[in-house]
């Protein structure tokens, strides 16, 4: 990183343009710009997750995702370097086979809801799919390694099944049709 600001507040962005790694100015609403934001915010409210009582084991998988998620913005603010590894995207296809193990099968689709931390995590499900949206976005105009993409989409994933992890069996299914009948079929059981 070229530059470790040590001045908060330094006016340079006045004129509606934001400073990257490799010195160059780019306007603030660049697709580039939009993606730094998108993972920021999805690392901000990894932040306000880890602010919960959570399972010892995933706060240390979430702490690890925000380094590699703070890599990941460092490479989009860096146009052709590569800071997100492969063993990043690795680490979580193993993380979702872990936690993924011992959950029941799913009867019908989820609401974002349960307990505090399982919602919190569905937030982070979401804000994940847009930044991906976003990196997906400027990869139509500028080359990006494959790493990040691949990182977004397994993230938002594995934020699925931790917030089923998280809801410790209270999790709030849709309340569809296919739901009724396989409720009614448990009852005649």
């Amino acid at each position: 990183m070229a530059n470790r600001l040590s001045q908060i507040a330094t006016r340079t962005g006045d004129n509606g343009t934001t400073g990257l790694s490799d010195g160059s100015r780019v306007p603030k609403n660049h697709l580039r710009v939009m993606a730094m934001g998108d993972v920021d915010e999805l690392n901000s409210n990894l932040g306000v997750l880890l602010a919960e009582p959570l399972p010892e084991d995933i706060r240390e998988l979430l702490i690890t995702i925000q380094h590699e998620l703070f890599n990941l913005g460092g490479e989009l603010s860096w146009p052709g370097g590569q800071l997100l590894k492969e063993s990043a995207v690795l680490r979580l296809d193993e993380a979702l086979a872990h936690y993924n193990a011992d959950l029941p099968r799913l009867k019908e689709f989820i609401l974002p809801a349960g307990t505090r931390p399982a919602a919190l995590a569905h937030v982070c499900r979401t804000v994940a799919r847009r930044a991906e949206r976003s990196v997906i976005t400027l990869v139509g105009s500028e080359p990006i390694h494959e790493p990040p993409r691949q990182y977004l989409n397994r993230l938002s994933d594995l934020m699925f099944v931790l917030a089923r992890v998280l809801n410790l069996g209270q999790e709030v299914y849709w309340n569809s049709e296919r739901l009724k009948r396989y409720e009614a079929d448990d009852n005649k059981a």
